[in-house]
């Protein structure tokens, strides 16, 4: 993916954690916990990048938005590359100081069979400092993606 590429993505993407997010309070964990899940998550699967998420504490309350990436290859004997999709803002976010649970809408994310999709929940569980694994906890199979976290 270019440079211009990956820039434009992450615009959006903070616009959609700017914009379209929706926020709760998340009582059980302190101000200075949540300073654990802010910032740029980013993971990747085969050395590509797969999810970026942006989460923000704005007044105490968790927001954000996240971009996947869609892997594909155009033959079998190419390599596989990675596409940015379009940005979803996290839905009903809670931290209770390990785990970050939120939702994100399905709607988009093989239409148009997915059209009718309800969101889909996410665990983002704390495994180190500034790593963590996110989980899809409607996919007991699915693999889990380690993530890395960054400051702004």
């Amino acid at each position: 993916m270019n440079q211009r590429t990956l820039v434009l993505a992450l615009a959006l993407l903070f616009a959609a954690a700017a914009g379209t997010a929706q926020c709760i309070s998340s009582p059980p964990a302190s101000q200075s916990s949540l300073s654990a899940v802010t910032g740029v998550w980013r993971g990747q699967m085969d050395g590509l990048p797969a999810v970026t998420f942006v989460i923000t504490d704005e007044s105490g309350s968790l927001s954000g938005a996240a971009l996947f990436y869609l892997h594909m290859r155009k033959t079998d004997k190419d390599p596989y590359t990675s596409t940015p999709g379009l940005p979803e803002p996290l839905f009903h976010p809670q931290f209770d100081g390990k785990i970050l649970t939120f939702q994100i809408s399905h709607r988009r994310a093989h239409p148009p069979g997915s059209l009718s999709d309800a969101p889909v929940t996410l665990t983002l569980t704390l495994i180190g400092p500034n790593r963590a694994r996110l989980a899809n906890r409607s996919e007991t199979a699915g693999p889990a993606v380690i993530m890395v976290r960054s400051d702004y």
